[in-house]
């Protein structure tokens, strides 16, 4: 078994070995995994923090020991964009990479998950840097993100381990009865006319949410969904509402 880590800013996560295959996810630099299959310049991977599969190109990766796999990563880098020096190299790593002891930067802004204070302050100080960052299918990054990667993203700096996709997430975590029970937070939950989960956001509180719909913004929300504060319009049915913190 190989273990591996990521070794540019940001990786692709593709359902095949192909260029042209679907973006599923991202892995970001210094998130570490397991290679379960190779093929020509492809890898397939595992990642560490969420199990999450798909293909990412082998010069994306590179090997580590499983005793370095095994350790606790906890510093994210805190800037929207961060210059490091990684194997000799300058290279500019996005807001959340991880960031351990072959990073050479002293001035590098270090966010430490285990000294992460969660409350009100904090969590908008981490979800608010992503307002108005646009919609990317898969994405993870300030720069293009979807809405499970963001919610994803926002509770990594706080210890909390959500899985990828929504539909994951909202197995997880403690079942809130009615928005009027919710707190700021929470990850409501939003699906289609055929009852599927396919949308969450972070409550701000009982009439605003943020979320990743077209860019990440703010909009309106009841106990039927989350109205759209530029055009007035409806646009996701409220499912479920869970609590992590």
């Amino acid at each position: 078994m190989m273990f591996a880590v990521c070794c540019v800013p940001v990786s692709p996560l593709r359902a095949e070995a192909a260029h042209k295959s679907e973006m599923v996810s991202q892995l970001i630099f210094g998130e570490q995994c397991i290679v379960i299959e190779q093929k020509n310049d492809w890898a397939k991977i595992k990642c560490k923090y969420d199990d999450y599969e798909g293909w990412c190109q082998q010069s994306h990766i590179n090997e580590i020991e499983k005793a370095k796999y095994d350790e606790q990563l906890n510093l994210l880098a805190e800037d929207w964009v961060n210059k490091i020096e990684y194997k000799h190299q300058s290279m500019m790593v996005p807001f959340g990479s991880f960031i351990n002891e072959n990073v050479i930067n002293n001035s590098v802004k270090i966010w430490d998950i285990n000294k992460a204070v969660i409350n009100e302050e904090s969590i908008k100080k981490i979800a608010f840097q992503f307002l108005n960052t646009s919609y990317l299918w898969g994405g993870k990054t300030i720069f293009g993100i979807d809405c499970s990667g963001f919610s994803q993203t926002v509770f990594k700096f706080f210890g909390i381990a959500l899985m990828r996709d929504t539909w994951q997430q909202a197995s997880q975590g403690e079942t809130i009865e009615s928005l009027s029970a919710a707190r700021f937070g929470d990850l409501i939950f939003f699906d289609n006319e055929a009852g599927k989960i396919m949308h969450v956001g972070i409550l701000l509180n009982d009439r605003t949410i943020i979320h990743a719909s077209g860019k990440v913004r703010i909009d309106k929300i009841d106990e039927q969904g989350i109205i759209n504060t530029d055009t007035l319009q409806r646009t996701h049915h409220l499912k479920i509402i869970k609590r992590y913190f």
